[in-house]
């Protein structure tokens, strides 16, 4: 679909003029103003997403809202976005998150605050820049640089330990995505070869033919780059202590966007670019996803930080992810491309879900840390009796996080675990297990946290939420419900993309 407005480039590029326009206008200088200004181009944003929705055709199989204009002729690098059923809502979430986060730190952050606001807008234009790019070079140069704003917001605003999360986080995430680069060119002298145009181009990465040893090289490039995004064990270790370590606003973003941006990589490129490959080691992926679910939701169960919990938690959750992904091979393999695309759009209604569910946790856990100042499990007990609309948000979501039937969280762990029965009942079975720990480390941590008498004197002084902090975690709450009985938008709008994305994986390319 064409669109006469440059609708893509608009999300892409108003954040980071609007980010230059608060230094512009006072900067530090003037918090209040880079506050509401924050805000107002984060729904500016937002608003420009309803079109984005409303004219976005679920039946098409081409790309839609497309922008094309050579950036580099010479080298056949051209400034190219669109987007299908799989990046669309993706970049409506990373729009939506924005402004909830400027919201949540309205009163908490205190310094450089211009400079955070500025962050979060940048940081939100790159992001849609990732999920939008059709030309491999632009998508990575989006890629990389969303990695500056993060690496700012966790190093200036993050913990006593900031600087070592940061350049944990950064290494593990640079290293791994040069692979990737060299990966993009090896594909880019191929259709060169090969007399394609658009050399660059992701779709023509999609109609390469190339040898099943080529493919095994690439498909280890893109790991590198895309698991450790995810993270996926073993390359999950900088995760916790990015969590632990940011500021609330930060680990939000980082469990509801970024983590995303991997699973994106996967669907986007290892899939329909390497699917022999794919095939051939999809018992590793397997393996690791489903050693995810069940060795790391063992580990969260003895987590004593309440966000060292949520962060192996979503480790977990996005283990369900990479397993609805690559059971979709064994499911083709056995002529079942029902339960495969099922499986595949299971494990995107996850992405999404988990995004509303882990950011709403970190919320929750930011809106006990500003009042205490302490994330420690020990240092609370009794919050129902001084907080109870707040213990109310609380529970909520950690039903959601336990796949609590009615909630978003059931809906992708569902759908992933039945078409893992039809591919291996063993596959389903470890996949289940992370029902019942799922349950036992959040209820665990809401039986300590919540429920009980009041612990002590800080915490019978707290003080019940605000009208701002209710109005974050009331939207969240809305989505997370909506979904969670009417999860039908959500497998409308992916389906036609992974019908197209079955073609591509079931025939071979060498």
């Amino acid at each position: 679909m064409q669109f006469g407005f440059p609708l893509l480039s608009a999300l892409v590029w108003f954040p980071i003029v609007g980010a230059i326009l608060i230094f512009l206008l006072g900067g530090d200088k003037q918090p209040d103003r880079a506050r509401w200004l924050g805000l107002f181009i984060s729904l500016l944003c937002l608003g420009l997403c309803v079109p984005l929705w409303q004219h976005f055709d679920i039946q098409a199989t081409q790309y839609q809202f497309v922008e094309q204009h050579p950036w580099f002729p010479a080298l056949d690098i051209h400034y190219s976005l669109g987007v299908d059923g799989f990046a669309m809502p993706l970049i409506l979430l990373t729009c939506m998150f924005t402004p909830l986060v400027i919201i949540s730190a309205w009163q908490v952050i205190q310094q450089r605050v211009a400079h955070y606001m500025a962050a979060f807008l940048i940081m939100q234009g790159l992001m849609c820049g990732v999920f939008a790019a059709m030309d491999a070079i632009l998508f990575y140069v989006f890629w990389e640089a969303m990695l500056v704003p993060m690496f700012l917001i966790i190093g200036i605003w993050g913990g006593p330990n900031r600087i070592y999360a940061t350049v944990k986080f950064f290494l593990y995430t640079f290293l791994g995505s040069v692979f990737l680069l060299v990966s993009l060119i090896y594909l880019h002298l191929q259709a060169k070869a090969g007399g394609l145009d658009n050399t660059f181009a992701i779709l023509s990465f999609h109609q390469l033919p190339i040898s099943l040893v080529a493919q095994k090289w690439i498909l280890v490039a893109f790991l590198l780059a895309f698991a450790v995004k995810i993270p996926m064990v073993p390359v999950h270790t900088w995760l916790p202590d990015a969590h632990v370590e940011a500021p609330t606003g930060g680990s939000v973003v980082l469990a509801a966007i970024l983590l995303k941006m991997g699973a994106y990589g996967f669907l986007r490129f290892i899939l329909p670019i390497v699917p022999d490959a794919s095939r051939e080691w999809q018992w590793i992926i397997i393996g690791a996803s489903l050693v995810a679910v069940v060795y790391i939701g063992l580990i969260a169960i003895v987590q004593k930080d309440m966000k060292k919990l949520i962060a192996y938690s979503s480790i977990a959750h996005m283990g369900f992810v990479t397993l609805g992904i690559f059971i979709a091979f064994t499911l083709i393999n056995f002529d079942a491309p029902q339960a495969a695309a099922m499986g595949i759009e299971g494990a995107y209604v996850q992405m999404i879900s988990h995004g509303f569910i882990s950011g709403a946790l970190f919320l929750c856990v930011g809106v006990l840390y500003d009042r205490v100042h302490s994330r420690e499990i020990a240092d609370y007990g009794g919050v129902v009796n001084t907080m109870p609309i707040f213990a109310s948000f609380f529970v909520f979501f950690a039903f959601a996080n336990a796949g609590l039937p009615g909630t978003s969280g059931f809906v992708g762990e569902f759908l992933v675990i039945l078409s893992a029965f039809q591919a291996n009942p063993l596959f389903a079975f470890f996949a289940s297990l992370t029902l019942i720990l799922g349950a036992a480390y959040t209820l665990w941590m809401i039986k300590r946290v919540v429920f009980g008498d009041v612990a002590n004197s800080e915490v019978a002084a707290l003080k019940d939420v605000s009208a701002r902090e209710i109005t974050f975690l009331a939207v969240l709450a809305a989505l997370v419900l909506l979904f969670g009985v009417w999860p039908a938008p959500l497998v409308d709008v992916a389906h036609t993309s992974v019908t197209e994305l079955l073609q591509h994986i079931g025939q071979p390319k060498y």
